[in-house]
């Protein structure tokens, strides 16, 4: 009964399947609620290759309103809600670059979201989570790229725009990592700044479909984060139906590995805890 948090469509130009087929995927798993967060439309033509059109928005939230509202008049009609959940959150998944601030913080509060998830999907000019960019790690210092990668998280966290932050260790995707050594010495001030900020971090399955074969944070880190008092959310960051709610018993054991008993829940950019099912 985890909720999904991170689900995608094809307004993000690289996912397949319509809403209604992941809502259909959710109840065959028995998910309490699932939340789209396909990525926010930039006006300053930021990476159009990855994310809907800005004219294109208002479709997006027609199709989960629309599909919301479908779920909650059968329910009503059956007399129960459970029968017919899971329920249907509306978010959107915003990258953090320099600038974005300008858009974002009008933009944001204009729109019903229920969560935003804060990612950072770049570095300077460089996809480093792109397969088609996958080589450039071959010439990189990639504990300098790990770095430069966290205080970008940092300046996220900072401008208290975003609830959750969003595969939270993402470089590793492709298997380059400088060790949990140095990783651990880079994380503590970033880890205060999302404290500080109030945001939760997504254990995000997707990375067990990556090269790299292991979820979003490690265990090192989501350790990390608990002793900081830093809550957990759940995503599968699916872009396809029978993603959704991919392997949340493996992130289940590894929340509760690292110390968490409770998770939390979203509605309105309000979270509110729940308890965590036994693994």
């Amino acid at each position: 009964m985890i909720p999904d948090y991170h689900i995608h469509t094809p307004f993000c130009k690289h996912a397949e399947g319509e809403p209604g087929e992941f809502l259909e995927a959710a109840r065959q798993k028995n998910l309490s609620e699932i939340c789209f967060t396909d990525h926010v439309p930039n006006p300053d033509n930021y990476d159009p290759r990855n994310r809907m059109n800005i004219n294109e928005f208002e479709l997006y939230k027609e199709k989960v309103f629309s599909l919301s509202s479908s779920v909650m008049a059968t329910a009503s009609a059956a007399g129960s809600f459970t029968s017919n959940g899971p329920s249907i959150l509306f978010g959107v998944e915003a990258d953090y670059y320099n600038g974005c601030e300008r858009f974002l913080r009008k933009w944001l509060p204009h729109h019903k979201f229920d969560l935003v998830i804060g990612s950072i999907h770049y570095i300077n000019n460089w996809g480093f989570d792109n397969p088609d960019e996958r080589v450039v790690w071959d010439n990189v210092d990639v504990a300098d790229t790990w770095r430069k990668y966290f205080e970008l998280i940092g300046r996220l966290a900072d401008t208290h725009l975003f609830d959750v932050v969003g595969h939270f260790d993402l470089p590793k995707k492709f298997g380059h990592t400088p060790g949990e050594h140095a990783v651990k010495e880079m994380i503590g001030s970033v880890l205060e700044k999302i404290a500080r900020a109030q945001m939760a971090i997504e254990i995000n399955t997707s990375g067990l479909r990556k090269p790299v074969r292991e979820i979003y944070p490690s265990l090192m880190l989501l350790g990390m984060a608990r002793d900081h008092g830093i809550p957990i959310c759940f995503g599968s960051d699916a872009h396809k139906p029978d993603e959704v709610g991919y392997e949340f018993a493996s992130a289940l054991k590894l929340a509760q590995s690292a110390g968490y008993s409770e998770a939390v829940r979203f509605s309105a950019r309000h979270k509110k805890s729940y308890p965590l099912p036994a693994a």
